[in-house]
C-alpha cells in the first residue's frame, strides 16, 4: 500500500493535471485508488503554486464524472447476468450489486449524490445505475455534483495541511492519515444529512 501510494503521488507530481484526471478516473471505478490519496496532494501543490485550485477541481471532478460515466454504460451494455458472472474480477459479487440496487431504487438521484461524496461507496453505485438504466442526464448531473462537492473538500484538506505542516509531501502515508483525522467531522456531517435525506425519502415511500 505504501509502494502505491507513492506511485499515485508521483503521477499528481509529474503528471499535473492529466495525472489528477486519470486517478480519478479509476477512483470511480471499484479499482482501489481512493481520492483521498489524488485530491488533497494536489491541492498541496496548488497551496505551494505549481497549479491553481480551480485547475485541481475540475480536473478532479471531469476524472470522477469520466470514470462513473464508462462504469455507467459498461454496466448498462453488459447487463446484470454478465456482471453477476464475471464481476468477481471487479470485487463485485451479487449481494453487493443486490445491496446497491435496493440502494438506487430507494433513494433515487440524492443517493448518487451522496453516495459520491462517502469513501469506498463512490467506486461501485454507478454500476447499478446503468443497470437499472437510470435516466444518463440524471445520473451525470448528481455524479458531477456530488464528485465536486467531495473534491471540494478534500482539496480544502490539502491545502489546510500546507498550512499546518508544508513536509508532508514527502510522506505520503503521513498525509493520508492526517487528511483522514482531519475529514472524520466533516464526513461526520455527511452522514447526518445523508441520513436525514434517507429518512425523508423511506417516509415518502411508505406514504407512497
Amino acid at each position: 500500500m505504501h509502494h502505491l501510494i507513492e506511485t499515485w503521488f508521483n503521477w499528481v507530481l509529474t503528471g499535473g493535471y492529466l495525472g489528477i484526471i486519470a486517478l480519478m478516473a479509476l477512483g470511480s471505478t471499484p479499482l482501489p485508488v481512493p481520492a483521498e490519496a489524488v485530491i488533497p496532494p494536489a491541492a498541496f501543490l496548488a497551496a505551494r503554486g505549481d497549479l491553481s485550485f480551480a485547475g485541481v477541481l475540475i480536473a478532479g471532478t471531469f476524472g470522477s464524472y469520466l470514470g462513473a460515466m464508462l462504469m455507467y454504460w459498461l454496466s448498462r451494455w453488459l447487463g446484470r447476468p454478465l456482471l453477476i458472472r464475471y464481476g468477481r474480477f471487479l470485487l463485485i459479487n451479487e449481494h453487493k450489486l443486490e445491496r446497491a440496487e435496493a440502494w438506487l431504487k430507494d433513494y433515487e438521484a440524492g443517493g448518487i449524490f451522496f453516495a459520491r461524496i462517502l469513501p469506498i461507496v463512490r467506486h461501485f453505485i454507478s454500476i447499478p445505475a446503468g443497470i437499472v438504466r437510470m435516466n444518463f442526464a440524471t445520473f451525470s448531473a448528481v455524479t458531477i455534483a456530488g464528485a465536486a462537492v467531495a473534491n471540494a473538500i478534500l482539496a480544502y484538506l490539502g491545502a489546510q495541511a500546507f498550512k499546518r505542516q508544508p513536509d508532508l509531501l514527502s510522506n505520503p502515508e503521513g498525509l493520508v492519515q492526517f487528511i483522514k483525522g482531519q475529514s472524520n467531522w466533516i464526513l461526520l456531517c455527511v452522514l447526518v444529512f445523508a441520513a436525514l435525506y434517507l429518512f425523508a425519502m423511506r417516509v415518502m415511500h411508505r406514504r407512497n
